[in-house]
């Protein structure tokens, strides 16, 4: 785990780790929007908090087993194709399955008066819930993104949860 403080920028998907939600919604909106192409390639992931759920318990529990070889999710790959569009897909257990395949483009985020980089699940192939899920990210560090997960509702989009990506982070789920 990383030593750094709560107050300095944060170089890992540990030191996001670290963050409530309300540091994490600040850092994501002093971010940088970066290129589809600074994106290129396989980055690690991890989520990193769940709005919705902050009792103490639960929340140690989700950190727990967000980092543990249990946990699902691994990262994504990015590729783009035009300064304006990409593509890309999540991968899952311990990289055997790619799957949720997304279309990447930049456009306004749901967060601010800033853009983002947006990844568009709403494709045939993708099953239904999946569908529903828009993901945006900024840079918050070089070869460090910052995600925000959020899921169409009736009432509109609600953040579901925040996220990291990495470049160079190798093992484990982050």
């Amino acid at each position: 785990m990383s030593s750094t403080s709560r107050t300095s920028s944060p170089r890992t998907l540990d030191d996001l780790a670290q963050l409530d939600p309300d540091e994490l919604m600040a850092m994501y909106c002093d971010a940088r929007t970066p290129k589809l192409s600074d994106l290129d390639g396989k980055l690690s992931g991890r989520m990193l908090a769940v709005p919705r759920i902050q009792k103490q318990a639960v929340k140690k529990w989700l950190e727990t087993f967000s980092r543990s070889s249990l946990f699902p999710w691994r990262g994504k790959t990015f590729m783009h194709e035009t300064s304006g569009h990409g593509h890309g897909v999540n991968r899952l257990l311990g990289e055997r399955v790619t799957w949720f395949k997304f279309e990447t483009s930049i456009g306004p985020s749901h967060a601010g008066d800033f853009d983002a980089v947006h990844l568009d699940y709403g494709h045939d192939h993708n099953p239904p819930l999946v569908r529903k899920v828009k993901d945006e990210v900024r840079e918050v560090a070089p070869g460090l993104w910052l995600g925000l997960a959020y899921m169409t509702m009736r009432d509109g989009d609600h953040l579901a949860c925040f996220f990291g990506v990495a470049r160079n982070e190798g093992g484990g789920a982050g």
